[in-house]
């Protein structure tokens, strides 16, 4: 089984717009910078903090998308599973022995791992085409792992 990428993003970016997200970031850590120098004595909260800490934070997320490291994905490998299901935190990567079992729903999944936690990803309604070639490649890495595997309804 070769490694099989989804891409649980909204919409694909193409080289322009990561460009433009880059050099706006890197335009905001600049005026993060300005700031601090231009107002050096009049640290207070809201007047210089506030600004501050609005402009580096927005900056490092536009840095961080348009570097590509944004991107939301699941990554299904012969015995891991990697799952980036946050665009500000790294990827959680999950081996095979790791694992319990898994618990497939109509739209979300549920890791059970052997210590006892479980983590749980949402699909969401927006791409339901998008479901279904994830579906069958955990379907895929549970019959070669030997962890099973239970997709159910979810009933209300």
């Amino acid at each position: 089984m070769e490694n099989n990428y989804y891409s649980l993003e909204v919409n694909k970016s193409n080289r322009l717009t990561r460009l433009f997200q880059l050099i706006f970031g890197i335009v905001c850590a600049v005026l993060a910078v300005t700031w601090i120098i231009l107002n050096p004595d009049s640290f207070k909260w809201n007047t210089t903090l506030l600004p501050v800490l609005f402009l580096s934070s927005f900056s490092w997320y536009m840095v961080n998308s348009g570097l590509g490291k944004g991107e939301k994905y699941i990554e299904i490998g012969r015995d891991s599973i990697t799952i980036k299901k946050n665009s500000l935190f790294p990827a959680k990567t999950f081996n095979a022995p790791e694992i319990e079992r898994f618990e497939v729903f109509p739209l979300s999944m549920v890791l059970h791992l052997r210590e006892g936690t479980k983590y749980i990803l949402r699909f969401g309604t927006t791409f339901t085409d998008l479901i279904d070639p994830v579906k069958r490649g955990i379907e895929e890495f549970c019959s070669l792992n030997n962890i099973p595997a239970e997709f159910r309804n979810e009933e209300i």
